[in-house]
């Protein structure tokens, strides 16, 4: 594990060295309790090398909460040419904790060791087998995610870990799980990969142990656990670079692989295993992606639509994704009658010249949905004010709605909104206009500072019902903490902005409720958060119903973005009671997360399409 800043040391007492056994260095908390004393005669059996340091496993622990292994830190050659893998050994040194950054859990080792001593060579150590020798908790990732949201509550960061050095509770909670187990060489039998590697080919895997969350794809969904509180899936790991420098394979959603030997490290703010050797791919899943059942409706039947959702990553006319994506709502989707598009770029895409138009980039992408499929989409779009919206620079991202003129049109007789102009709502007696068609719902509240204003609209359609629609970006989770950090709950960054501008959606949404009860209403799009942070859902879902709910899709495939251990579901639609009484149809096509590499991954998102009928 490589070294990216420098020490922190945390000094409890300083005395005459002591001599003591790996299990009395680790101890049963996060923090070992022998921190900044010098100790000596620590013995224990090479387990793993590294090139700054190598790790020893000690006599066994009766105590579940006390790992039995320990990382030996020096960079020294002259150290690291004394000791092999199998060597039993003893030697001094001081005991201190170790974090790259102040955001991390800190990790327990010996530093400068002297006197090593080599008792015997060739020794064997069996790995601690999980799933059968130890399993991980499977919903909780720490005590101290306290709130009616666990590890989702707000507020976040009202405690840490290394603050309060609580005694582990490895049964119950995955944090404390994985920490009873550092530096100790595990197997994990039979891993499933939970979606692509990173930059540094590291990927998450589940074993063979009890799961759950679990989906048709094998990854594991954010869902709501028996105790009614959020399930983070703690049961999970990172896979790291392998201690023999051979090459970890190229990973998808669903693969499975070999057996995976190595070393249980806590680095970059999660709990790794470093293998001793880099695994194999088993098994591929057939990563053909059907396409929606949910088709436009004959002419005849004018009383149902369909309707798509798409966050189309940093559209610009000439991106390469472009004609993808086309193939994709024309193959995939179905042609919906009415697009929710997100991060569609202006006509000079990144450049950031002061261009806001984005009527070439929509342009494009309808013609290429036409050469597919012989639709032709209109468009409906507010351009925002140059740079104003957050996003790529220069990219002016907002969203936009594709619409099938036969089958809906915007109301006439509104005037279009400007990217300043707060749209209203006004009328009487059950009928409900806006002020604006489109309109951007109180685009100059800072709500929405350095964020997209959602983009109202009032359609006619050929049913001659009226259908009122809000298309939403909220703002990004960038900024936020590791799930697996010593802030707990985790930082989710800037949930508090996003939770205003959810109020300000719900807030426009009940005005037209107040006028007309029974009002045909859709809001949909990207809110960048998880339904399961309730305390941001709870104004809007007071007055709509989530389409997942009304649809009945099962909690475990209500999913659209994989990030980290866990698949879950960013993008939403939410429906008005008149909508959700009638027949209602959803689904998520998964056909990004499901891509059989990254580099074949349309956009971050999935899409997803429904049938309502407004009649």
């Amino acid at each position: 594990m490589k070294r990216l800043s420098s020490f922190a040391f945390f000094s409890s007492f300083v005395g005459v060295a002591i001599s003591v056994s790996v299990a009395d260095v680790q101890g049963p908390a996060f923090q070992s309790p022998l921190v900044g004393q010098s100790v000596k005669n620590v013995t224990g059996i090479v387990t793993a090398k590294t090139s700054n340091g190598f790790y020893i496993r000690g006599d066994p622990s009766q105590d579940a909460r006390v790992s039995s292994s320990l990382n030996i830190f020096s960079s020294s050659a002259s150290v690291l040419g004394k000791v092999s893998v199998g060597d039993l050994v003893s030697l001094d040194g001081k005991v201190q904790e170790y974090r790259s950054t102040a955001a991390y859990l800190m990790a327990t080792e010996i530093g400068s060791p002297t006197n090593i001593v080599v008792h015997s060579s060739n020794n064997v150590v069996q790995p601690i087998v999980l799933g059968k020798d130890r399993s991980p908790p499977t919903q909780h990732l720490s005590q101290l995610d306290v709130g009616g949201d666990g590890f989702l509550s707000v507020p976040n960061n009202s405690s840490r870990i290394d603050a309060t050095n609580s005694t582990l509770q490895p049964d119950k909670y995955g944090l404390d799980f994985w920490e009873s187990l550092e530096s100790e060489l595990v197997t994990i039998p039979g891993p499933t990969a939970l979606g692509f590697a990173n930059n540094y080919d590291e990927f998450w895997v589940y074993g063979d142990w009890p799961v759950t969350g679990k989906n048709a794809r094998g990854s594991l969904t954010i869902t709501i656990g028996p105790d009614g509180l959020p399930d983070a899936n703690p049961e999970t790991v990172m896979i790291g670079k392998a201690l023999d420098n051979s090459t970890n394979p190229d990973v998808a959603l669903g693969m499975t692989l070999t057996d995976i030997t190595g070393i249980v490290a806590y680095q970059f703010g999660f709990f790794y295993v470093l293998p001793l050797t880099a695994p194999t791919v088993v098994s591929t899943p057939d990563f053909t992606v059907p396409p929606s059942t949910l088709v436009s409706a004959a002419q005849a039947d004018s009383c149902i639509l369909t309707f798509g959702d798409y966050n189309i990553e940093n559209m610009a006319p000439t991106s390469a994704h472009l004609p993808l994506v086309a193939g994709h709502i024309a193959t995939l989707l179905n042609t919906p009658d009415i697009m929710f598009v997100q991060e569609v770029q202006d006509n000079s895409g990144p450049t950031n010249d002061g261009v806001v138009s984005s009527n070439t980039t929509l342009t494009n992408i309808v013609n290429a949905i036409a050469s597919v499929s012989n639709i032709q989409y209109s468009f409906l779009v507010i351009d925002p004010v140059d740079g104003a919206d957050g996003g790529e620079p220069g990219g002016n991202i907002r969203q936009a709605y594709l619409y099938r003129p036969d089958k809906l049109s915007p109301k006439k007789g509104i005037p279009a909104g400007g990217s300043l102009d707060a749209v209203d709502v006004t009328g009487s007696n059950d009928l409900a206009t806006l002020t604006f068609n489109p309109g951007r719902i109180d685009p100059s509240n800072t709500a929405w500072s350095n964020s997209r204003k959602p983009l109202a609209a009032q359609w006619s359609t050929a049913s001659g019902y009226d259908l009122f629609t809000v298309n939403v970006h909220l703002g990004s989770k960038g900024g936020s903490s590791s799930t697996q950090g010593d802030l707990r709950p985790p930082v989710n960054a800037d949930v508090d902005k996003r939770t205003n501008q959810i109020n300000l959606v719900a807030n426009f949404v009940q005005s037209v409720l107040s006028i007309d009860k029974n009002a045909n209403i859709l809001v949909a799009g990207d809110f960048n958060e998880f339904t399961q942070t309730r305390t941001a859902y709870k104004n809007i879902e007071a007055a709509l119903t989530d389409i997942d709910i009304a649809a009945g899709i099962p909690d475990v495939e209500r999913y659209t973005y994989v990030f980290d251990q866990n698949t879950e579901e960013l993008d939403h639609a939410f429906i008005s009671s008149a909508l959700a009484s009638r027949e209602v149809e959803f689904q998520h096509v998964h056909v990004n997360t499901w891509a059989p590499t990254l580099a074949k991954r349309v956009s971050d998102h999935d899409p997803s399409v429904g049938r309502i009928r407004v009649c």
